[in-house]
């Protein structure tokens, strides 16, 4: 039985929005979470200049999210990018069922946001740092 979850065209529009936005200082963070009864992607809130850590307080301990994160990185030599990254928050708390969804669901959305980097996050607020964060992308 192989069941797929849409991806409605407002996510679509606002992934893109999301995605073009100028952004010069912060992190930005586009929260998605799957409505398992209608099988398809929601858009749960937008952060503009949240800390890593707030994110981490928002998110939730037991309910796995993709968040589509413009991330404020500082470089060795002082330059600053805004790398997009797909956080796939998938607490090992979540529900069974929720978590095979979003884990069927990951690659569609990957493809559909237009990411390349992806940092799995399974043990909560603990697991997302912004040290953990620099260490994924400054050295692979």
């Amino acid at each position: 039985m192989s069941r797929t979850v849409d991806i409605p065209q407002e996510l679509k529009t606002a992934l893109r929005k999301f995605r073009f936005a100028r952004r010069d200082a912060g992190h930005a963070a586009l929260v998605v979470k799957i409505n398992k009864q209608k099988l398809i992607m929601e858009e749960v809130e937008q952060y503009d200049d949240i800390s890593i850590e707030d994110l981490a307080e928002e998110l939730p301990e037991n309910s796995p999210r993709y968040v589509l994160l413009s991330y404020e990185l500082i470089h060795s030599d002082g330059r600053k990018s805004f790398p997009l990254v797909l956080l796939n928050w998938a607490p090992t708390s979540s529900e069974m069922g929720l978590l095979t969804l979003h884990a069927s669901a990951l690659i569609d959305f990957q493809n559909t946001a237009d990411v390349s980097k992806v940092i799995e996050v399974r043990d909560g607020a603990e697991g997302l740092t912004k040290e953990s964060i620099d260490q994924k992308l400054l050295h692979g």
